[in-house]
């Protein structure tokens, strides 16, 4: 199991960070038309300003770094024994919790609490 755990945390990481380099690109592409451009995309009815775009990617980034972080985390704790073992209580956290959330740290109960 381990090894299918390690594959699939991978795979996770690589495609988030797939998603971030584009995300990153998007950002330059967005950047760079406005320097382009002598649009008043304050003042448009026709759309989302460029602010507002910008906003949006560098949010969405910040939602992906923040995962891979925790992806990062768990191959960790795989890498060390812990992985399947919530933080909060110690317990095993349920099989079915890691698969449909595999960076998962805490149990169900545990994570219900902290919210």
């Amino acid at each position: 199991m381990p090894e299918s755990v390690r594959a699939a945390l991978l795979e996770e990481r690589a495609r988030v960070v797939r998603r971030l380099d584009g995300l990153a690109a998007d950002f330059e592409e967005t950047v760079a038309a406005s320097r382009d451009s002598n649009a008043d995309d304050e003042h448009d009815p026709e759309g989302h300003t460029i602010a507002f775009e910008r906003s949006q990617v560098t949010s969405l980034s910040r939602r992906l770094e923040q995962h891979l972080a925790e992806v990062d985390a768990a191959l960790a704790r795989l890498a060390v024994g812990t992985y399947g073992v919530c933080q909060g209580c110690g317990e095993p956290i349920d099989p079915a919790r890691l698969e449909a959330r595999p960076a998962a740290r805490e149990c169900i109960a545990c994570a219900s609490r902290r919210r």
